[in-house]
């Protein structure tokens, strides 16, 4: 988790020139959260985050009503697969691999099996399509538990799996509300270079630009319709009797929201100001999806689906880097191809 001794800097990037698109292979992708962070060309509260170079050529998730989601909002490139059995060979090659890799077995609020248990093991699809595709980069996310089980072992057999792939890896440990979420959210980037590529992107820099939920979700207060998707949906559910007073809180209108979690019934936070709980759409705007981005399944099914995204600004911020990497190395190459002819 050293830092690279190549590692070029490449954040602090004010736009990305066009150039070189790259291609994109998306494990475990959910509804879409870090596929459309990725891809870029959404607008959120007013501000366009820009397309970015890369072009995703397929997508997998096992859970049916995800995909469905991914279909209505991202694309139709993706498609219902189990990864835990699934042949790398039979799908595109691509220049990046991304995936959240299942984390419930690493949550300090699930069961905490770990590595011990089928789904804890499922990092390892991503090792298989690295062995038979050689992607120049792959990009991980997972919840920051994982770091802490087992004194840190469980997270460095994990790298130490990713890297005998043939790739050089950095975890970067992220606060979401540091790059513009409106939410208290640390994940674990896992960023994998592969070991014939040179330099290394690095973590973005933070905004520090702290949202409250106020800023996010004030101006749905008095919108009790669906003229605003999902906005007329939430559970009107008393205060949770266990699970260590999750879901309990009334969020702070000057400060950023709770962690949105998958959870839906009994933990997902109250209203800052009114006597209720989240709806979907304040939860999808506290986790940064577009108004567009829209639910369309059951309350239960919705909340889990956003809960369990990875937001798409931080992925974004992730994104731009991984880019600007991406076109530094593909245009050092083309240098060095031309001094060779």
């Amino acid at each position: 988790m050293t830092k690279h001794k190549n590692a070029k800097k490449v954040d602090n990037i004010s736009k990305i020139q066009i150039g070189p698109q790259f291609s994109v292979v998306s494990y475990f992708c959910g509804c879409g959260g870090l596929d459309l962070g990725i891809l870029g060309g959404f607008n959120y509260k007013g501000y366009q985050y820009e397309k970015l170079p890369f072009k995703i050529l397929a997508a997998y998730d096992n859970d049916e009503k995800c995909i469905d989601t991914y279909h209505e909002n991202v694309g139709n490139h993706a498609e219902v697969r189990n990864l835990s059995d699934a042949d790398p060979a039979s799908m595109p090659a691509a220049d990046v691999l991304i995936g959240g890799f299942p984390c419930q077995d690493f949550s300090s609020c699930g069961p905490q099996g770990g590595l011990e248990t089928e789904r804890g093991q499922l990092y390892k699809a991503m090792i298989k399509y690295m062995n038979c595709h050689k992607p120049m980069m792959v990009i991980g996310e997972n919840v920051p538990n994982l770091a802490k089980m087992n004194s840190g072992s469980v997270l460095q057999t994990i790298l130490d799996d990713f890297t005998n792939a043939g790739y050089h890896f950095e975890v970067w440990t992220m606060q979401a509300k540091e790059y513009g979420v409106p939410q208290g959210r640390v994940r674990l980037i896992f960023v994998g270079v592969r070991n014939d590529l040179d330099g290394f992107p690095i973590e973005p820099t933070p905004t520090n630009q702290i949202h409250s939920i106020e800023w996010a979700i004030g101006d749905l207060i008095d919108i009790t319709d669906d003229s605003i998707p999902n906005q007329n949906e939430y559970f009107k559910a008393n205060k949770a009797k266990k699970g260590n007073g999750q879901g309990d809180e009334a969020n702070r209108a000057d400060a950023p929201a709770y962690t949105i979690r998958a959870n839906a019934k009994s933990r997902v936070h109250f209203h800052y100001q009114l006597d209720r709980r989240l709806t979907v759409r304040e939860c999808a705007r506290i986790q940064t999806f577009p108004d567009n981005f829209v639910f369309k399944h059951s309350k239960t099914t919705n909340i889990m689906q956003i809960g369990n995204a990875v937001p798409p600004i931080l992925a974004h911020f992730v994104g731009r880097v991984v880019a600007q990497y991406l076109k530094n190395t593909v245009a050092e190459e083309d240098q060095n191809a031309l001094k060779l002819c």
